[in-house]
């Protein structure tokens, strides 16, 4: 039999009713997949489950149709199958002779070139990307440009929520809906000390630190 050329990246999908693989693309993940061929032999379930205990029960399910079960069930019969079903996906295929990957002719290949996307970019990709990031680049300095906190106490930690009763916080140092603490610190009403929102009197003058 001859060598089978085309075969990095497939899937088998075949069963004991027939035979059927996917291809993928190196780059994308793209694939297709073969056209189906019934098993001529038309394995029937009494051989299926004698195969199943010849060897130890792999077979004992259609589902555990991996390449070396179907070889030892199917033999030349699978190999001619994966044989036909490359000679078909393949035109849809290049190889890159720059770095050896298989990239499908529909996303990922340069047909100018002769080389993939990756090897040999297409210009009017590259500009279009390029643009689309310089675009985004200039939006995110345009907003660092422009003062976004206006109205906003950043001198306060504020949280989503209050941890008290679970209403939007806001940006203030007490919830609007409950009067709890939003703040982790706090400035005491008498001296002006930063104290722990927490605290109960303030360290430096004794106060209350909501008067």
């Amino acid at each position: 039999m001859a060598v089978i050329k085309f075969v990095q990246n497939y899937n088998d999908l075949s069963t004991d009713q027939g035979y059927q693989f996917r291809f993928h693309c190196d780059h994308c993940g793209n694939g297709y997949e073969s056209t189906y061929q019934p098993n001529k032999m038309g394995m029937a379930g009494d051989l299926l489950r004698a195969a199943g205990g010849l060897f130890g029960g792999l077979l004992g399910s259609v589902g555990n149709s991996t390449y070396e079960i179907q070889r030892a069930v199917g033999g030349p019969a699978h190999d001619k199958a994966l044989q036909e079903a490359v000679n078909e996906i393949s035109p849809l295929f290049s190889q890159c002779r720059r770095c050896g990957q298989w990239r499908c002719k529909d996303v990922c290949w340069n047909d100018q070139k002769g080389l993939c996307k990756s090897c040999a970019p297409l210009l009017a990709e590259e500009i279009a990307s390029a643009q689309a990031t310089a675009a985004r680049d200039q939006v995110y300095t345009k907003a660092q440009e422009t003062d976004q906190t206006q109205g906003a106490n950043l001198s306060v930690q504020a949280t989503a929520t209050c941890p008290h009763c679970a209403a939007p916080s806001g940006t203030g140092k007490f919830c609007a809906e409950c009067g709890g603490v939003l703040a982790a610190t706090l400035n005491c009403v008498s001296c002006s000390a930063e104290i722990p929102s927490s605290a109960k009197f303030c360290p430096e003058c004794g106060s209350r630190p909501r008067g």
